[in-house]
């Protein structure tokens, strides 16, 4: 079972890599615009960052703790939230309408719903491994259990800056400003991406570490150096963000 829910989430990470690289064909082909909330680019990013995040949480998942069944159940939910997430904007780019922000119609809201809905099972899910990152795990060396938890903890911190991007422009759409709301709502955009994608980098320096002849406390001392340069700088894209908003 295990073995089965790894391989379908690969596969299926794979395939929204795939979406997302046929977007990027499409958008250097046509010369179509990169910029706004109707652009292709939206289902081209969500492609590749959804279909490398389901890759890199089968992986990552394999050096967390966890009973068989329970990380089974996991990759399940988190490949089906990630695929109706992709899908529900890949939707709305081809209708031609906004994925976010968007209830001026009954359909338009449901989507909105359902974009809502996958993010709050993702958001559980990344909570729930991060707890678990952080129990003892003797079968993971040091330096990679410390990676993963950074790495998750940063996670933690992408799903926060994305709840503060949707809060922010679902605060326009109710006001009556739409185009305020694609316009604040994504601003955080650049932090979000920093924030998400530790999980993939911090892990993979601390196994390539293990392929070093280096002492176990060494490869520590460089994961700590990497996990602290890293949250350093995702911290100065933040503060940029920040600043580019006052």
């Amino acid at each position: 079972m295990n073995v089965t829910s790894k391989l379908m989430s690969c596969v299926a990470g794979a395939l929204l890599i795939a979406s997302g690289l046929v977007h990027l064909a499409i958008l250097l082909a046509s010369g179509a615009s990169w910029w706004g909330p109707l652009s292709l680019r939206k289902p081209m990013a969500f492609g590749l960052s959804f279909g490398v995040t389901v890759i890199t949480i089968t992986w990552v998942s394999s050096f967390l703790p966890l009973r068989d069944r329970t990380r089974a159940a996991f990759l399940w939910v988190f490949t089906a939230a990630s695929i109706l997430e992709t899908a529900l904007v890949t939707l709305q780019a081809w209708r031609g309408v906004p994925s976010h922000f968007n209830v001026a119609t009954s359909f338009d809201a449901l989507v909105t719903r359902g974009l809502a809905a996958g993010g709050v099972v993702l958001v559980l899910l990344i909570v729930a491994m991060t707890v678990a990152a952080f129990r003892p795990n003797a079968s993971v060396p040091a330096s990679l259990h410390l990676a993963v938890q950074v790495g998750f903890v940063l996670l933690c911190g992408a799903m926060v800056v994305g709840g503060v991007m949707i809060a922010t422009g679902m605060r326009q759409v109710f006001a009556g400003n739409a185009a305020a709301a694609y316009a604040l709502g994504g601003a955080l955009k650049p932090t979000h991406a920093m924030t998400m994608h530790g999980i993939l980098v911090l892990p993979v320096l601390g196994r390539l570490m293990a392929f070093t002849k280096w002492s176990e406390e060494r490869r520590l001392r460089m994961v700590r150096r990497a996990a602290a340069g890293y949250v350093l700088l995702a911290i100065i894209v933040a503060a940029f963000n920040l600043l580019a908003l006052a």
